[in-house]
């Protein structure tokens, strides 16, 4: 029977959580934030994993690219979408891990896209940028509103 992982990603640590395929929680660990950690604990579970999921938070992808390297199977889930289903689980750490895992197990993950890590940098700065005319518009706006007020 196959297995399901969810990580739930920190700074500097993570939280993993597996289940299989009855959705009975097999393992439930906070893991540092090193690499060799994380490979060894999915590592006796590998060939028996479904896939990995992977909150997509703003450090996700030094973990995306570890796992792809070592060959698993990575989700990465989209956490915005995941709040329709926010009555439905605890909130805590230990159990979003299990709580990822059990979403994929189910087919009910919403995932976001894993860009290319080629393509992640200029994909960043264009975001980047995007944020800063929305703010400087924003700024400009308010600017002449208060001059219209008071001129």
């Amino acid at each position: 029977m196959g297995v399901y992982a969810g990580i739930d990603l920190h700074a500097n640590n993570n939280y993993l959580g597996v289940i299989d395929g009855d959705g009975k929680r097999l393992f439930r660990k906070k893991l540092p934030k090193d690499p060799d950690v994380v490979l060894g604990a999915l590592d006796p579970l590998k060939k028996r994993l479904v896939g990995t999921v992977v909150e997509s938070t703003f450090n996700w992808y030094w973990l995306v690219d570890l796992l792809m390297d070592q060959g698993y199977r990575v989700h990465l889930a989209n956490p915005s979408a995941i709040q329709k289903y926010k009555g439905l689980k605890h909130s805590d750490d230990t159990h979003d891990a299990v709580w990822l895992a059990e979403m994929f197990r189910l087919d009910i993950l919403p995932t976001g896209y894993i860009y290319p890590r080629e393509q992640r940098a200029i994909r960043d700065l264009f975001r980047k940028r995007g944020h800063l005319v929305k703010l400087r518009t924003s700024l400009i706006l308010s600017l002449q509103n208060i001059i219209s007020r008071n001129g």
